[in-house]
């Protein structure tokens, strides 16, 4: 391949990551502080780039330059935020939050692959009391705020009031987009056992607001098996309507998910892996994601489909998340 080829290749690779509203000739000029015609000739390749214009736009999306060129190497290049430690770094993750799903909705063809351990932890946002929980665990034993030690945990405590509008905006995004879920029974035991947690080590300012979490997880519980009855995705406390995004669900009863959350958006495929509890970082590399698709794929096929079918299958399903709730809830009587 010639070095005007690959450096050809490397503009498709670059406009493939754009979202369709983006000029990729305004990008190349701006990020390299060119004129439109200089970069219209360098995505032609009738000019050269250098090696430092180069590092600049792999840096820039996060492109790997050993792939492009063909170069053997077991090494994938992944993006993305690590363990916040000052007192903005759960208002940071969640704008980010939003950022990352503002650019998936961008694109024209759109789809999200969610190999579930843990109930999704926006899905929460949509119900204001396990929001609260939710931000009460991650500032106070994840991301380890100062100001929260030795606070008790209090549904109606107004600290958390500034982010209800930001989280609300990311459950907006994310169920404009259409999605696969593959899940376990065993995914409702994250949330259950931390409520469980605080409950027993006296975290909460009163005891019957355990209780109250409970009863807001089969709440959640309900609604996402409503949506999975529906086959598409709508935000609790509206009426589904005509043109909803789809929503398959999927249950494996042999594997217990890893968080893995994959989105096609277009021609590409972006991988993201969970770490740290809240984090994810990102990879777009083909090579990874031609495999984690193949991977995910295989999962699919050896999964039970129980939305918009399989009625027996979904409220067995269902039915029995609801009875771990139930017995914790008659447990506390």
């Amino acid at each position: 391949m010639t070095a005007e080829n690959i450096q050809i290749l490397f503009f498709q690779q670059l406009k493939a990551q754009l979202p369709p509203h983006l000029s990729l000739v305004d990008e190349i000029a701006g990020i390299l502080e060119i004129s439109n015609d200089s970069a219209y000739r360098r995505i032609r390749g009738e000019k050269p780039i250098d090696l430092e214009e180069a590092r600049k736009l792999a840096v820039h999306y996060k492109i790997s330059l050993d792939q492009l060129m063909h170069l053997k190497s077991d090494a994938y290049i992944f993006t993305g935020a690590l363990n916040g430690t000052s007192d903005t770094a759960f208002e940071e993750w969640l704008n980010n939050l939003v950022k990352q799903l503002i650019v998936m909705n961008n694109f024209n063809k759109k789809h999200i692959y969610f190999l579930i351990k843990d109930i999704p932890p926006f899905l929460h946002f949509q119900i204001r009391e396990l929001a609260s929980f939710k931000f009460f665990l991650w500032m106070k034993s994840i991301l380890h705020y100062d100001s929260y030690k030795g606070v008790r945990f209090s549904i109606d405590d107004p600290r958390y009031e500034p982010y209800y509008e930001t989280s609300k905006k990311v459950i907006e995004l994310y169920n404009k987009i259409p999605t696969t879920e593959i899940w376990n029974v065993e995914s409702i035991n994250s949330t259950l056992r931390q409520i469980d947690f605080f409950y027993e080590a006296g975290a909460f300012a009163k005891k019957e607001e355990a209780k109250i979490l409970y009863t807001k997880v089969e709440e959640l519980i309900d609604h996402i098996e409503k949506e999975a009855e529906i086959g598409a995705k709508f935000t609790l406390g509206r009426t589904p309507r005509q043109g909803d995004p789809e929503y398959r669900l999927f249950v494996n009863e042999l594997i217990l998910g890893d968080n893995t959350f994959m989105a096609e958006l277009d021609d590409i495929r972006v991988t993201y892996l969970n770490h740290s509890v809240l984090f994810f970082v990102g990879t777009r590399d083909e090579q990874f994601n031609k495999a984690m698709f193949i991977n995910l794929d295989n999962l699919i096929k050896k999964s039970t489909l129980i939305s918009s079918t399989g009625e027996k299958q979904r409220n067995q399903f269902f039915n029995r998340m609801r009875r771990k709730i139930q017995n914790r809830i008659g447990a506390m009587r």
